[in-house]
């Protein structure tokens, strides 16, 4: 199963795939939803309702949490929370990465360590929008997380390339 972060939701509305010009990628998300080969976290979910009342990824996610077509899982589980605790401390015991972005990292309301937790106690992949970036001080990257604790992540595009999603 493919694992979603917030950022393909966010960019993909805001520059590739407005939900006005290409209704076809937000069904084809639903369709492979439906069919349990994509999902995302609760945090994520989150993190989607943070946009102002009229934000189009937020109305969307609301729609998907009351219609539940869109699976948002729970991290609630002593699994993914004892992968959670690992990653935060490698976080915070890592000298490469500031004060200001382990901070950031271990936010709650963030939902990166806990995107990687989840993939990492339940399988999957982890689909991002960020790049890896192995020099990165400033931020923790999700993809720098992934390589770290051996979870596998692709972006967008590859993901939609292996599930064969094509948009008409």
């Amino acid at each position: 199963m493919y694992i979603l972060d917030s950022s393909v939701f966010i960019e993909s509305a805001r520059r590739y795939y407005a939900f006005d010009l290409v209704p076809s990628f937000w069904n084809a998300l639903l369709d492979r939803a439906e069919q349990k080969e994509i999902g995302s976290i609760d945090r994520v979910l989150r993190e989607l309702r943070r946009g102002n009342e009229n934000d189009a990824v937020r109305l969307w996610a609301e729609k998907q949490r009351t219609d539940a077509k869109f699976e948002f899982a729970s991290t609630k589980t002593e699994s993914v929370l004892a992968a959670y605790e690992k990653i935060i401390q490698w976080a915070n015991d890592n000298p490469q990465y500031t004060s200001s972005a382990k901070n950031e990292f271990a936010k709650d309301d963030i939902a990166d360590a806990w995107l990687v937790a989840y993939v990492k106690a339940h399988g999957g992949t982890v689909v991002t929008k960020e790049k890896e970036d192995p020099n990165a001080k400033s931020r923790i990257l999700i993809p720098n997380v992934c390589e770290e604790f051996d979870v596998p992540f692709v972006d967008q595009f590859e993901m939609m390339r292996k599930l064969g999603m094509q948009l008409r």
